[in-house]
């Protein structure tokens, strides 16, 4: 059977910034563009434990994930890549979890997690708790994950309105995260990638502060990846920067395949 698709290009920028209340940075993020993964996490726990958490999460399942796609072939499937990513999230959860009850410091601590896995022309999209990713296409900015918290819960049983969320001061409770409990329920979803597409992947200390109107207007504007991230921080900051914010920009190209090691062990381009 032939698979057609089309190759894709991908361009990262990462930035995280503590903000203007917050004393220090509970947020991480990191990338591999050789394995192509992108991962944010927002912690959260006592006595800074917050960064501890959102450290060992962003930082094992790069390394992991990197590992099982290098070892994985010219072009593993998708349902093989996605319980890849299942597995090292598993993992990341027993090793916080671990490590929070090993250490009486790092008690209760947690994270959020959205890791973005770009195979090919297709997404897979694991996330846990409110940090979101939204897609960029055709001008319009849609939000493609669905935020495991106490407030969305509200909104979709028809208890508040999404106007009445908004102004909720419960915003920031969340259902799930990584590294509470022996086993945490990720949400993966798969995308079909279109050339021009442009991720975001953000914690809450960037959509608490910037109205989803202004962000598809930075989102949109023509400048370079690392101008726009620059941009989203400094407004978010400008805003009242409450929280951590970290951003996370993944721009897709059509065509350009992976060079082969030959060409590479040349130089040649």
């Amino acid at each position: 059977m032939t698979h057609a698709s089309t190759s894709m290009t991908y361009e990262f920028t990462a930035r995280t910034d503590k903000g203007r209340v917050r004393s220090n940075n509970e947020d991480a993020v990191a990338v591999d563009r050789d394995a192509q993964v992108a991962i944010l996490a927002d912690g959260m726990g006592g006595y800074n434990a917050g960064e501890v958490a959102s450290g060992m999460a962003t930082t094992f399942i790069r390394t992991e994930m990197a590992r099982w796609l290098a070892q994985a072939g010219a072009s593993p499937q998708s349902t093989d890549v996605r319980r890849a990513l299942e597995i090292c999230v598993e993992n990341a959860n027993h090793a916080i979890l671990g490590a929070s009850l090993s250490n009486p410091q790092y008690a209760g601590m947690g994270t959020t997690l959205v890791v973005a896995v770009f195979h090919g022309s297709r997404l897979i999209l694991g996330h846990i708790g409110d940090s979101r990713c939204y897609r960029l296409r055709d001008g319009a900015l849609q939000q493609i994950t669905r935020d495991h918290s106490w407030l969305q819960e509200q909104v979709d049983a028809g208890l508040l309105t999404p106007q009445q969320a908004a102004l909720s001061s419960n915003r920031n409770l969340v259902t799930r995260a990584l590294g509470v409990e022996p086993n945490v329920l990720m949400e993966v979803n798969e995308f079909q990638v279109a050339p021009h597409d442009l991720f975001l992947l953000c914690s809450d200390g960037l959509t608490d502060m910037v109205s989803d109107s202004d962000l598809a207007e930075m989102v949109r504007a023509p400048m370079p990846l690392e101008e726009k991230a620059t941009l989203l921080i400094d407004t978010a900051n400008a805003n009242g920067g409450r929280d951590n914010v970290s951003v996370l920009l993944v721009q897709a190209a059509a065509g350009g395949k992976k060079r082969g090691l030959m060409s590479r062990l040349l130089g040649a381009s």
